[in-house]
């Protein structure tokens, strides 16, 4: 049982949640989240290896117009998208707060903004070189898909949104499949070792709709922020540099598709 102390000195009193409400907690986030994201892409990766053709010559496409002609409507729908992507985070501050703790006890916040964000740069600098000449060879020998990052039309809240996209799906990962996770892992008694290949495959997982390329990759990407996030003990520089390669990715897509010949296009 925890104490803490009230605005008034007095102790408020914080039940430890037992095993199985820290189990169904869990099944509750990633069923409302990146779970049942990963059983998603699972059905959308069979849908493509059964598709006649190529995995190379079938396109991904991310951060699509979702009502094409209708700027304003499109950009209603595009932040509706983007808001309640980020509910999930909220159940988790909740069942945090539940327990007299905050998102800060898995460093989601602003006490060290620059170390956090320097640290994001370079592991982004890293990392993006080397998933993009991971991205090309996997597609080049046919297990990507072609990944199209954004199809948004050429309207003046078109990179606004491709970086609230982006901050939204770093938030959202980096919180629930580490931060989160791992916390509620380590308190269920699974070794370090599990629990990083329950967070990496997880990660992997929502990612299979881009291919087995996309999975693999991403994997990988998922021992690193696992290790770095053991380390450290913070998700945000974790969050910075997902935000950072998402924002890369996305507007980098924007300015440059159909401009350079290295960049597979749909």
């Amino acid at each position: 049982m925890e104490t803490e102390a009230g605005p008034r000195g007095d102790c408020l009193r914080h039940e430890e949640p037992s095993r199985k409400i820290l189990r169904d907690e869990t099944l509750l986030v990633l069923a409302l989240s990146l779970g049942a994201s990963g059983v998603s892409a699972l059905i959308s990766f069979v849908g493509s290896v059964t598709k006649p053709g190529g995995l190379k010559d079938q396109a991904a496409t991310l951060n699509a117009s979702a009502a094409p002609g209708r700027p304003w409507l499109d950009l209603a729908w595009q932040l509706f998208g983007i808001a309640t992507a980020l509910v999930p985070v909220a159940l988790v501050a909740h069942f945090l707060l539940r327990e007299g703790r905050s998102l800060r006890v898995l460093g989601f916040d602003r006490t060290r903004p620059w170390p956090d964000l320097g640290r994001g740069a370079a592991i982004a600098a890293v990392i993006g070189s080397a998933g993009i000449a991971f991205y090309l060879a996997a597609r080049g020998l046919g297990f990507n898909l072609t990944v199209v990052p954004e199809a948004l039309p050429a309207v003046w809240w078109k990179y606004p949104v491709l970086i609230l996209s982006a901050v939204q799906n770093a938030v959202l990962e980096e919180v629930i499949v580490v931060g989160y996770l791992l916390r509620r892992l380590d308190r269920l008694g699974w070794s370090a070792g599990t629990a990083l290949v329950a967070s990496s495959v997880l990660r992997g997982s929502y990612h299979l709709y881009q291919g087995v390329g996309g999975f693999l990759g991403n994997m990988a990407m998922g021992v690193v922020f696992v290790w770095l996030y053991r380390r450290w003990g913070r998700v945000g520089p974790l969050v910075a540099a997902h935000s950072l390669l998402d924002v890369g990715a996305f507007v980098g897509y924007a300015l440059l598709a159909g401009k350079v010949g290295w960049l597979p296009t749909a």
